[in-house]
């Protein structure tokens, strides 16, 4: 969205002024007419994210969740003490420390004063609330119940954010480790490994494997530097286009669901938040066909993605929901008799929940274990490449001992 700083007339011949947030100049025509005035001069505002710095400044100032987080939390409480929808957004316009969230808040009161919903106006910015936010926004219009749907979507979103919190904690530690060997490893291949092969060819010694590898790794790298670093390059961007197919998604998700370790904290996390959402969105009324269609675009893995799709299908026939699910891929049998004690009970909402809460609690615990396996492998991946180091420089250097001892 850009802004636009226009001059208009009004009803009574006076000239007026002032911005705009729209996609286009010819956007910002329409919303002036609607208003009743006639646009003299209406041109993108170079102050603004037109420059250089503004869109610098834009990208710099991404909104975390926490700006969500805390943005829904002040509309639910004003809307709940009862302040009209326009005042309220003012007022969120006003607090937000966000720039690009007040940015926000202005347009979709200016897009509700022209009629649209609430949930219509947040639907145009899905990178910052997505379709599930949006659905469940529309669904407590319908409904009259507004501010407890924003209740339930502020649990979901302090939960996940907790979840993801946590995982983040648990690899800070590891990657650390990582970029350190990496740095540590390009060290030793540049600098000290060609001084020691240096000395061993000069005494004319047979060098062993290790020594050889490290020498053309070195040669790769200072020598052919260029073909290098443009083939790590050209792999790297034919990575990048091949993940963002379906077929690229769909394996990469595939081989996340199935790595050891990784993989059943995935399948956990994935499944605390299908019951989770599937719960709210039962309670908030919202058809079983509309929560798995939203459910589908929510969960975050095109494989799972495709159940949900056959799923739905076999819904609209008549087939129930455990039955299905209980022919799907990574639907824990738990969930899918759960499910089905939901169905004949008539309480899904309270069995999806239990089962959140059960998934919530394997969660944090597979984080633990994630965090205590972490350690004996990085310990073995260092053993592994401070073992190969020492091979390459301690073998040739035993010869050379051997030697100067005849």
């Amino acid at each position: 969205m850009a802004k636009f700083v226009y001059q208009a007339i009004d009803s009574t011949g006076t000239v007026v002024s002032g911005s705009i947030e729209g996609d286009s100049i010819n956007y910002a025509n329409m919303v002036l007419s609607q208003r009743g005035l006639i646009p003299s001069k209406v041109e993108i505002d170079k102050g603004d994210g037109a420059s250089a710095l503004g869109w610098i400044k834009d990208k710099l100032t991404p909104i975390k969740p926490q700006d969500i987080i805390m943005f829904t939390r002040q509309l639910r409480t004003m809307l709940n003490a009862g302040v009209p929808i326009l005042r309220t957004l003012e007022v969120l316009e006003t607090q937000t420390m966000n720039p690009k969230l007040k940015k926000i808040a202005a347009s979709v009161a200016s897009q509700i004063k022209e009629g649209s919903s609430l949930s219509e106006a947040l639907a145009k910015y899905p990178n910052v609330f997505p379709h599930l936010f949006t659905s469940m926004i529309a669904a407590g219009e319908a409904s009259g119940s507004l501010t407890e749907i924003l209740s339930r979507l502020i649990f979901m979103m302090d939960h996940e954010h907790k979840i993801k919190s946590d995982i983040k904690a648990a690899m800070q530690y590891p990657m650390m480790v990582l970029i350190a060997l990496g740095i540590a490893f390009f060290v030793l291949l540049t600098f000290v490994i060609p001084k020691f092969v240096t000395i061993f060819q000069r005494a004319n010694i047979k060098l062993p494997l290790p020594t050889k590898i490290c020498m053309l790794m070195y040669q790769a790298i200072s020598q052919y530097w260029f073909i290098t670093f443009g083939l790590i390059a050209v792999i790297i961007v034919a990575l990048v286009i091949f993940l963002k197919s379906y077929r690229g998604k769909y394996l990469k998700d595939l081989l996340l669901l199935k790595l050891p370790i990784i993989g059943p904290l995935f399948i956990k996390t994935i499944m605390a938040r299908f019951a989770s959402i599937f719960s709210i969105l039962q309670s908030s009324g919202v058809p079983i066909i509309s929560a798995i269609q939203i459910l589908s675009g929510t969960i975050g893995n095109v494989v799972i993605t495709n159940q949900f799709d056959k799923l739905k299908d076999k819904v609209e026939q008549g087939a129930g929901i455990s039955g299905p699910l209980s022919t799907a891929k990574f639907f824990t049998p738990m969930v899918v008799q759960m499910i089905a004690i939901g169905e004949e009970s008539g309480q899904l909402d309270e069995m999806l929940g239990e089962v959140s809460r059960h998934y919530d609690e394997e969660v944090n615990h597979a984080v633990k274990q994630m965090s205590d396996a972490i350690g004996p492998i990085l310990v073995v991946g260092l053993a592994a490449v401070v073992g190969f180091f020492a091979f390459a420089i301690f073998l040739p250097m035993w010869d050379l001992t051997q030697l100067a001892r005849q």
